[in-house]
């Protein structure tokens, strides 16, 4: 039976360009964990939680924070642009890489619709003459034809999108940090008051603390990313290590500085939070009165920007699978710049007719098509603990010495995939996130079955 460094020689038909420059995966790496969900989709987290919406920020950014170390473990020994699928298929079987791989490329093309037509609504609120499924149309159009040029493209566009989301949150927190020391000019809020008043810190129990944190956890999917990008870069090695190691300080800075600047500045239970958006909120609260415009402009960029990783992850993802002969052979093959044409085409067909979906499929339909992805990070971020678990006792071996490294093995990786676990558990208790887990379940059932038969088949074939 062929290893899977054979396979993947053996079906490779084509090689990506390292065209991403060091400023570019610093970029990506920096805001990856910056989506529209942060800045519209915390309010909602905010209304079920309170104040203590920090702790269901905290729990989910310490999730992503130790798998991001065991991914940058794997990825810094073995850089490659399928990342835990590759890793997966090497630890755990190559039924394993064949079914997160699918699954994690399914998440992305789902990703398009739902980005492009936030992106159109913003857009149709500013052109009410064009319809919001030409402005969806447009938008994933433009990003796939900016990605099938090349991937320095990809990164020039994500380094400025990115630059927007971490230009328009740093001035955001620094903008609440004035109003909060009662210094800034015009602003109707100041201190800190809100965080203990209206019911306390916790006003509606631990509960309600972990039902926020199942909606926060699926906000930072993306910071994955950088371990995909980093293989079309000089060197890989290096901006993984940086990516990795900068990780904590992030989501720090981005999740709980911003998040605790409008917990403090506005009251959780107050009324128009919910439908402004908590950014929106608190910046009127702060006397800027012409914060909705500047929201459209920052919201509209981040989904941009989550639109287009998501052509870029998905296309990536399906030429790794195609390489390991487990994806039609054509997604493999690369123009003469080095870019998986077919595979962003396929992926991008995929994204529009989502976009067309849905508009017009009925909407229970296309809400269960959206809810088949809703614990695919969840899988992901099992597989990636199950993967390095396995992988690290092979370098250790080997005397192989990464340049991350995860902290306190095995005793945090094991720690990873309880809780991991329980989070799954306590998505079977939630009545509102029951559907999501079943039919990610059923899915995911379909294709590791899918995987398991070929996996038979091959060895079949390999054995005659």
């Amino acid at each position: 039976m062929t290893s899977t460094a054979q396979r993947t020689s053996e079906a490779s038909s084509g090689t990506l360009d390292a065209g991403l420059k060091p400023r570019h995966i610093t970029m990506i790496s920096i805001a990856g964990v910056i989506g529209a969900g942060l800045f519209v989709g915390s309010s909602t987290a905010i209304a079920a939680a309170g104040p203590a919406v920090l702790v269901a920020y905290a729990l989910a950014g310490t999730l992503v924070v130790l798998v991001m170390r065991m991914l940058g473990e794997m990825a810094t020994a073995q850089p490659d642009t399928g990342s835990f699928s590759t890793y997966a298929d090497r630890a755990l079987g190559r039924w394993a890489g064949f079914s997160i791989g699918w699954l994690y490329w399914w998440f992305w093309v789902l990703v398009i619709p739902i980005e492009a037509t936030a992106g159109a609504k913003i857009l149709n609120g500013w052109i009410p003459s064009v319809s919001t499924w030409v402005f969806a149309l447009l938008i994933t159009g433009l990003l796939m034809v900016t990605n099938l040029f090349s991937v320095k493209n990809y990164g020039e566009f994500e380094f400025w999108f990115a630059l927007v989301k971490v230009v328009a949150i740093v001035a955001f927190i620094v903008l609440g940090v004035l109003a909060i020391a009662g210094v800034l000019p015009g602003s109707h809020a100041s201190g800190v008051s809100h965080l203990f008043s209206n019911g306390g810190f916790m006003p509606n129990g631990f509960g309600a603390v972990l039902a926020a944190m199942l909606t926060t956890m699926f906000t930072f999917m993306g910071t994955e990313i950088v371990t995909i990008a980093a293989a079309e870069s000089p060197n890989p090695e290096a901006g993984i290590r940086k990516a990795v190691n900068s990780v904590i300080s992030r989501i720090s800075l981005f999740y709980l500085g911003s998040i605790l600047v409008v917990v403090s500045l506005v009251a959780w239970n107050a009324k128009g939070l919910a439908d402004k958006g908590s950014y929106q909120f608190a910046l009127e609260q702060m006397g800027i009165t012409w914060a909705a415009p500047v929201m459209d402009v920052v919201i509209l960029t981040a989904v941009a920007s989550c639109l287009n990783s998501a052509l870029y992850t998905a296309s990536r993802m399906a030429f790794s699978l195609s390489q390991r002969s487990d994806a039609p052979s054509g997604w493999a093959t690369t123009t003469s710049r080095g870019v998986p044409a077919k595979a962003i085409i396929a992926s991008s067909v995929v994204g529009f007719l989502g976009v067309a979906g849905n508009y017009l499929l009925p909407e229970k339909i296309f809400g269960y098509l959206l809810a088949s992805s809703g614990a695919i990070a969840l899988f992901v971020y099992l597989v990636i603990a199950c993967s390095q678990l396995v992988m690290r006792r092979r370098l250790d071996a080997e005397g192989h010495r990464p340049a991350v490294r995860m902290w306190l093995f095995p005793t945090l990786t094991w720690a990873t995939i309880v809780f991991i676990v329980g989070v799954l558990v306590l998505m079977v208790i939630r009545p509102e996130h029951r559907l999501e887990l079943e039919l990610s379940v059923v899915l995911a059932a379909v294709i590791v079955a899918i995987g398991v038969v070929r996996r038979k088949g091959l060895v079949r074939h390999t054995s005659e």
